[in-house]
């Protein structure tokens, strides 16, 4: 029971550690995506960290099986560098005995797994969907942000609003530069007192009303240009940009949903979840005679193989993932077969030891007969 918690504690410990570093590195990267989008205006800044929290969901499913392997190879592999693995096995702990307390924490992890595959990712998705959706239906005019310049739709124009009313319907003190904003080319600036949006009862086009103001035209460097004074000016504005798509619907689908649903989609996506904390209990039985390591040879040795076949393993199943939406790979056994390979090389690295010695003694029989 000792050995049981040491062993436990050392690998979750690890695994916490490593898995809050690949997530930190994942986070940071789609945080910095969404920080573009939002200084452009196509998100507001307000929604950036809940958007984040909305998909930590589907950043830990792939990331806590990674973290998880890694956790197992640095342990193990620190216990036979130090020789605890030699003090543990003279106890009589056998390399089934080590699998087995191994499994426990696998287990642990694979439950966090399936938590997170079938009902918090797929909430989090519908979370991440909505607010994508309602950001998508905003109009860049509902998306500007005082004291900074954004860019307009998508013509070649930039504003600058000194401040916004409560409603964020008026705009005060607004600024536009807009490069080749007419048919001869030549450069645009406009100030305005205040402007505001205006539907064309017509043509269902939106303007920017501005009021009061000033327009510059011409070349820059050049003395030729225009200025024209004006109670009221309409600038033209795009329609609403529609790039911001959603997820895959399937993705954000419930578990139930999707069992209830029964189309292609929503059963390979459901085949997906359910293969998640299968790939946990596999890749630990993968990480126990991968871990093994002879002092002399250094406790990073077999770290790079190991990595790059759980690499092979995630990438099949995700490549299987894909022909299954294409129609190209039979929903069963679908990719519990790729699994079921990968369990049979555990097996085979697990038991290499014991088949190495039949091997043997199976040469020296035949030698014999001989």
């Amino acid at each position: 029971m000792i050995i049981l918690r040491y062993l436990n504690r050392e690998i979750l410990v690890a695994s916490l550690a490593v898995s809050g570093i690949l997530l930190l590195i994942v986070m940071s990267g789609r945080f910095a995506r969404y920080l573009a989008e939002a200084t452009t205006g196509r998100l507001s800044v307000d929604i950036l960290f809940s958007l984040i929290g909305y998909r930590m969901p589907e950043f830990l499913v792939l990331i806590l099986p990674l973290g998880f392997f890694i956790a197992i190879l640095l342990t193990y592999g620190r216990l036979y560098i130090e020789s605890e693995m030699v003090v543990l096995s003279a106890c009589g702990m056998s390399q089934k005995q080590l699998i087995g307390r191994t499994l426990v924490s696998a287990v642990f992890v694979a439950v966090l797994v399936a938590v997170l595959a079938l009902w918090l990712g797929p909430l989090g998705a519908q979370k991440t969907d909505h607010l994508l959706l309602e950001q998508r239906q905003r109009s860049e005019f509902e998306s500007l942000q005082e004291g900074r310049f954004q860019s307009l739709g998508k013509v070649q124009a930039v504003t600058y609003v000194e401040s916004l009313s409560h409603n964020r319907k008026r705009l005060n003190h607004v600024f536009v530069a807009q490069t080749g904003g007419n048919e001869q080319g030549t450069d645009v600036v406009i100030l305005a007192e205040y402007g505001e949006q205006m539907l064309h009862p017509d043509y269902d086009q939106r303007y920017l009303m501005l009021h009061k103001g000033q327009r510059y035209e011409g070349r820059p460097g050049s003395a030729d240009f225009n200025i024209m004074r004006f109670e009221r000016y309409g600038q033209y504005l795009p329609p609403v940009d529609p790039s911001l798509t959603v997820s895959n619907k399937a993705d954000a689908k419930t578990t139930l949903q999707l069992w209830q649903a029964g189309d292609l989609a929503s059963l390979v996506t459901l085949q997906w979840r359910l293969s998640l904390p299968v790939l946990v209990l596999v890749v630990a039985l993968l990480a126990v005679p991968l871990s093994k390591t002879n002092p002399r040879q250094g406790r990073y040795l077999k770290m790079l193989p190991a990595i790059v076949l759980y690499l092979v393993y995630l990438g099949s199943l995700i490549g299987v993932r894909g022909m299954m939406d294409e129609g190209r790979w039979p929903l069963l056994p679908g990719l519990f077969a790729i699994h079921g390979v990968f369990l049979v090389l555990a097996l085979v690295l697990i038991n290499w030891h014991n088949l190495s010695l039949w091997r043997q003694r199976h040469s020296q029989r035949v030698s014999a007969h001989a």
